[in-house]
């Protein structure tokens, strides 16, 4: 199944106004956050708040995930515990770098049953993890690890290589296509990470179309006011959509179904631009039932 995510909001779990705010807002999915938002003697009660608040529902067809806090840190095994038992859409976890670093996520859920629904979603952050980004991408192979995809991390990337964050990006870019081939390599789905400058709309505006025209399949958000602006530039164009049906339609003429390749309005239109247009669709239609 398709699922929408174009644009995926980081609420932070110990903030029980923003945790009612998210059933209302209208992104894709929301992240419950336990990390970066958090303070450390807020961590538990973030647990127990976000713990209830999925139990409460009423997230509609908003794709649920919570970020829990990092391997190295001393929270992560009840983090995950949790989650594993409140049963979101997906975990996201922070900073991984190898592939038994979402082991030992798939065993913690292992041990406690955790329903098999629930997917894993491994942030981008390292150095170590951008080199092995095809490692890690494979690890999907392996159905125990429940991994769905990646999200980028830029800031945390920016600040262990030391390369520099600019407007436009231009020395992430060559890391950034890596991971999106890894992806794209195994089946897997990548999000962007959030733009900081939260009153620079058209900045943001203009990063969000990089990161679709390069291939994200969305965007990670730190701040409400940027999910309309993402999730129109993540929406296929209405003339795309047509352009995608007519497609369709012409290879499924009774005349055409044994070609591999045909005309359609004076342009040459091969199969692998039905397979394109099909997923255009899908997504468009995904879009529209979403019904925000």
């Amino acid at each position: 199944m398709i699922r929408p995510r174009r644009s995926l909001l980081f609420m932070p779990g110990s903030n029980a106004r923003a945790l009612e705010k998210a059933r209302n807002l209208p992104a894709d999915g929301i992240i419950l956050d336990l990390e970066d938002s958090v303070a450390p003697d807020a961590k538990a009660m973030a647990r127990d708040q976000i713990a209830k608040a999925i139990a409460a529902g009423g997230f509609g067809k908003r794709e649920v995930l919570i970020r829990v806090n990092s391997l190295d840190t001393s929270w992560w095994v009840e983090d995950v515990t949790m989650a594993g038992k409140a049963r979101p859409d997906g975990i996201l976890v922070p900073k991984v770098s190898t592939v038994a670093d979402l082991n030992a996520i798939a065993n913690r859920l292992s041990d406690i049953n955790a329903d098999m629904s629930i997917r894993v979603w491994a942030m981008i952050e390292t150095a170590r993890a951008v080199l092995d980004a095809d490692k890690l991408a494979a690890a999907a192979r392996d159905s125990e690890t429940r991994l769905a995809g990646f999200v980028f991390g830029p800031n945390d990337i920016s600040r262990e290589t030391r390369i520099r964050m600019q407007p436009g990006r231009a020395a992430m870019i060559p890391m950034i296509t890596h991971c999106i081939l890894a992806t794209r390599a195994h089946g897997l789905e990548i999000l962007d990470g959030p733009y900081s400058d939260i009153s620079n709309i058209d900045g943001f505006a203009t990063e969000c179309a990089q990161g679709r025209d390069l291939g994200f399949d969305g965007k990670t958000l730190i701040h409400p006011s940027h999910i309309e602006a993402c999730n129109a530039i993540f929406t296929p164009p209405a003339e795309e959509v047509e352009q995608a049906r007519k497609i369709i339609a012409a290879f499924e003429k009774p005349e055409n179904a044994s070609r591999g390749a045909i005309q359609l309005d004076g342009r040459m239109v091969e199969r692998l631009h039905a397979d394109m247009a099909r997923r255009t669709i899908a997504i468009a239609d995904a879009i529209a039932a979403m019904g925000h």
